[in-house]
């Protein structure tokens, strides 16, 4: 039995330094080489400061600032998580109602307009940092209106809100997204 134990710590020994240390130290040095703001975080820095990062949604509750989704973690990236609510959830409808009332009077939304619903429900992360298009578009109007844009940088905020966004294809559904941080960066520059 003896004679099994000391290769056996031997192996373990070799496999844990192989795999424990020195695999890991490969890795990291590739990913820092070939892909070195994305492994550290995708930090946005503005005047040499960061300022949060491009992955992780942040809470804007100004007038004059694009609101991100909702999130059910209060944006903490400690606490990454969903709600779990259901669709028959009570609490849900009620939470849904709510953020659907404070949306519509904070942007002036007219009754008969929907509302999308990544400005009503929270992600499954609760720190998706991305609006959808229609959501950025109902925010301008009290966007421009609480910086005193006239039509001028109004519309400038238009030709912003689509250089920002991107598309995803869903292979027949395409969607046009829009990173909150990153639009409310440049939107401070106007």
């Amino acid at each position: 039995m003896k004679s099994q134990i000391l290769p056996a710590i031997k192996a373990f020994a070799i496999l844990a330094i192989i795999t424990g240390v020195a695999y890991p130290l490969l890795i990291t040095g590739i990913a820092q080489l070939a892909f070195n703001g994305n492994a550290n975080g995708s930090i946005i820095y503005q005047n040499g400061k960061a300022v949060g990062s491009k992955l992780i949604g942040q809470e804007f509750t100004d007038a004059k600032y694009f609101w991100s989704r909702p999130s059910a973690v209060s944006y903490s990236s400690s606490l990454s998580g969903a709600s779990n609510l259901g669709p028959t959830s009570a609490k849900l409808d009620s939470t849904v109602n709510a953020r659907r009332q404070s949306f519509a009077s904070a942007n002036e939304v007219k009754a008969n307009t929907p509302i999308p619903a990544d400005m009503l429900c929270s992600s499954a992360s609760g720190l998706d940092p991305h609006i959808s298009l229609e959501s950025a578009m109902l925010q301008l109007n009290r966007v421009a209106k609480a910086r005193g844009f006239d039509a001028e940088k109004r519309e400038k905020v238009v030709h912003l809100i689509y250089q920002k966004s991107h598309t995803i294809d869903f292979a027949t559904n395409e969607m046009r997204y829009v990173n909150v941080l990153e639009l409310n960066l440049e939107i401070n520059k106007l």
